[in-house]
């Protein structure tokens, strides 16, 4: 009915269907009752069925209700790919036939979550394959808006099903909300997050069920941006840790060749700084992933050094926000309510828009809930207790026009509708770093650090605290270059209570940032950026990733040269 309506308010229409409910499941079934072990381009044959029968059905409910239609599969629409079966990329799509049918005054079904390859066998998408369609065909065909329709209201502040006092968020950025899906936050995939950034759609997710605004998922916050849009949380983590390699150039390199090698994607990726000559890395990938990560971190130490750990029934619990760029002590605030669940962390990342911690999976239910109502997101007009704003300093950033206009330059250049966009490298060169060794590894250890330097106005960028040693934590954090001498007073007063910790801090470093869209599902990047910084011999010493961004930590001595070699491996100056 919402078809026929746009259509009679003179709109032209394309509908994105997925297969009917439990469809899919019913047609796995179907190939396990067979063979335990399908090939791959047999079950892209048989899954690519469901949305043609709920395609051809939709048309015949339009025909019936008076409107014209004419359902589509992906290969007659056009959509070509590449030929990774069950997890293929969009490659290009043709408009030719969707637009005859539109001004033919057809509304167009379009069968969603597949395509064909070059030799025109039928692929699929992987999961969220419908949305990434849909946005997508948004982008070729420049559509006024993008409608997903679900069994939501929209986006909320967190998952409802676990927070019950979620609340529905009126606007999203694109980059929260590739933060928010990366994370957990199912309601959407990152992949049609990409699209709807690359291409400049707009995104509006609805219910299916009533009538409603929805939420809009736009270039830029909602004014003004509230330090917290969300909280999310991914379930099924496992940890992987190679401890004491070599802490020299190559290392990340080779390990996350092998990840790329592999087709392994990485979540959180860790590494604080060297003790001894020796580097701990860590990284974090789903419980279906954790065999073969643990197969390339041995291949890995067979090279390298070192012996690998891991754990898991862990999850990730992460706070997503633009208004944190400016507000000092949201990781305090955080970290805080950590303390007060006595939730112990076990890795901590940051981004400009993101704080994420490792936490146990038993935990994580009561930790999301408790982080909502600390940020106090139950409530119609958020707002964050214990605060602060200050002012950041963004040397080597690009100005946002500035970037955006790189941005658009480089995705018309695309061979391939779902290639990497890297659209800026740059170095800042005025952060320094604070690092904290030997820390008692127990619950509130790290919101006493960051409520002491949130309380003396400090804003702090990165932080890294990777998995403890023999009782003890470290953790590594950047702050603004002027205020390095007043972060290192402000520890004094919560590290009374670690006689064995001391601090130590590098007023001259250069914080390497490559930033783009896709870097966390194109495992390819870190594997390049890494490769590039070992070609040029220089040392990482921190390491910090997000959904838009790799950062990482090197000596000052090397931020040029740094900046040279990734400037030249991604093409960007």
């Amino acid at each position: 009915m919402r078809a026929i309506a746009a259509k009679k308010a003179g709109h032209q229409v394309v509908m994105v269907v997925s297969a009917r409910g439990k469809k899919t499941d019913e047609l796995i079934t179907l190939a396990r009752e067979i063979t335990g072990k399908p090939r791959p381009r047999e079950m892209d044959m048989l899954l690519s069925t469901g949305e043609q029968e709920s395609c051809a059905l939709m048309a015949m409910a339009i025909h019936e209700l008076g409107e014209d239609a004419i359902s589509l599969t992906g290969a007659q629409i056009g959509v070509r790919t590449d030929g990774s079966h069950t997890k293929a990329r969009i490659i290009s799509i043709s408009t030719q036939r969707m637009k005859e049918a539109l001004n033919a005054g057809q509304i167009v079904i379009a069968a969603g979550f597949q395509g064909v390859d070059e030799a025109f066998n039928i692929t699929t998408l992987g999961r969220g394959g419908s949305d990434t369609t849909a946005a997508a065909l948004a982008a070729v065909l420049e559509a006024d808006f993008c409608d997903i329709y679900t069994d939501v209201e929209g986006v909320f502040t967190s998952d409802p099903r676990v927070v019950k006092d979620a609340t529905k968020v009126e606007q999203v950025s694109y980059d929260e909300m590739l933060e928010l899906a990366s994370l957990g936050a199912g309601v959407m995939h990152s992949r049609s997050i990409e699209f709807a950034k690359k291409y400049r759609v707009n995104l509006r997710v609805k219910p299916s069920y009533a009538d409603g605004p929805g939420t809009l998922i736009a270039p830029e916050p909602a004014n003004p941006a509230p330090v917290v849009t969300g909280v999310a949380f991914v379930r099924n983590e496992s940890r992987v840790s190679l401890i004491g390699v070599p802490d020299q150039p190559g290392v990340m390199s080779r390990i996350f060749s092998l990840l790329s090698e592999n087709k392994i994607p990485v979540d959180m990726v860790v590494q604080n700084v060297g003790v001894a000559g020796t580097a701990n890395i860590s990284f974090t990938v789903s419980e279906d992933d954790l065999t073969k990560a643990l197969t390339v971190a041995t291949t890995a130490s067979e090279t390298l050094g070192g012996t690998v750990q891991h754990d898991d029934e862990l999850s990730k619990v992460s706070v997503v926000g633009h208004g944190m760029q400016t507000h000092t002590g949201v990781a305090a605030q955080m970290f805080r309510v950590l303390a007060n669940e006595g939730t112990n962390i076990k890795i901590v990342t940051t981004s400009e828009i993101k704080i994420s911690v490792l936490i146990d999976r038993a935990d994580c239910d009561k930790v999301a809930n408790a982080v909502h109502t600390g940020f106090r997101l139950n409530e119609s007009v958020a707002t964050t207790p214990r605060i602060g704003v200050a002012s950041t300093n963004s040397s080597g950033v690009r100005k946002v026009e500035d970037a955006e206009k790189l941005e658009e330059d480089i995705v018309s250049q695309l061979t391939g509708m779902e290639d990497i966009v890297v659209s800026d490298v740059y170095c800042d060169t005025d952060q320094a770093r604070v690092t904290i060794k030997k820390l008692v590894d127990r619950p509130g250890v790290a919101a006493d650090v960051f409520t002491a330097v949130a309380d003396g106005g400090v804003l702090v960028d990165m932080i890294i605290q990777n998995a403890a040693q023999d009782g003890f934590a470290n953790i590594s954090f950047t702050v603004p270059v002027y205020d390095v001498d007043k972060t290192v007073a402000l520890l004094a007063e919560p590290l009374k209570d670690h006689p064995e910790a001391n601090v130590s801090c590098d007023p001259s470093i250069g914080k390497l940032s490559v930033v783009g869209i896709g870097l966390r599902s194109h495992t390819e990047v870190g594997a390049r950026m890494f490769r590039a910084l070992a070609d040029a011999q220089i040392n990482v010493q921190m390491v910090n990733t997000s959904e838009i961004k790799v950062s990482v930590v090197v000596a000052g001595s090397d931020a040029q040269r740094a900046l040279d070699a990734l400037q030249k491996a991604f093409s960007v100056t």
